[in-house]
């Protein structure tokens, strides 16, 4: 288990590529793959990658990846794609970790929280389409663990685990129903996903927007803290 804070950590390459590291290592059995470009099956998750250095042949592989006038979220890779693949977003955020130590620990007991699966997908999908915490597919459960809280048999609250690069774990799709707010859900969820990942000897870590400044406010007061600044951006292939 790596627990350090100092240079090897911040500096950890894997962080620089998380999409590109998880296709090719702990996510491969849910990648498709031609030459140096990657993306994940449709209904996993919509992000692409391609080499770090990519060149023209790589852009022609994922274009063939993709289908021609498909999205090509490309998360926070920094590469330039071809002047023919139209630009569809672009949205600043930042890059955050757990620096090491104990798991951060939110409000209350964690036996709340509750393992989603399979069978959830429906509520998770009803979750996030109200809250809309991020690209989620019908099959982005199999990522990795993801939990949640109920009331009265009512999914209100959810995260879960999303890129895995070698040695670390990003926890996403952070979720809470409107009327269920201001309950320190979002805060227990983290916790107790920080505190599986760090069990299994992994680093927790994440991404959010630049302009959700509550979001980023909830995970410092956590003990997580910036990374990088990144922008993520979506394209059409040609």
């Amino acid at each position: 288990m790596r627990t350090d804070d100092g240079p090897a950590a911040l500096d950890d390459p894997a962080l620089d590529d998380p999409v590109g590291q998880s296709l090719v290592t702990r996510h491969a059995h849910l990648a498709r793959r031609l030459g140096r470009a990657a993306t994940y099956q449709a209904d996993v998750a919509t992000f692409s990658a391609v080499s770090t250095e990519p060149d023209a042949e790589d852009w022609a592989d994922l274009a063939e990846l993709l289908g021609p006038g498909a999205f090509a979220d490309m998360f926070s890779c920094p590469a330039t794609p071809p002047r023919d693949w139209q630009p569809v977003f672009t949205l600043e955020g930042r890059q955050m970790i757990w620096p090491g130590g104990n798991p951060p620990e939110g409000p209350g007991a964690e036996n709340d929280l509750v393992e989603l699966g399979k069978d959830d997908v429906p509520d998770m999908l009803g979750l996030v389409a109200r809250t809309e915490p991020g690209p989620f597919r019908p099959r982005t459960h199999e990522l990795g663990t993801y939990l949640g809280i109920r009331v009265e048999g009512t999914l209100v609250a959810m995260a879960g685990e999303r890129l895995r690069p070698p040695g670390w774990t990003e926890i996403s799709a952070v979720c809470t129903a409107p009327e269920a707010r201001g309950r320190g859900h979002a805060a227990r969820l983290i916790s107790g996903l920080a505190a599986r990942i760090v069990a299994r000897g992994d680093r927790p870590f994440l991404h959010v927007a630049e302009r959700n400044s509550g979001a980023v406010a909830l995970y410092e007061r956590l003990g997580f803290r910036t990374r990088r600044q990144v922008t993520f951006r979506g394209f059409r292939t040609p």
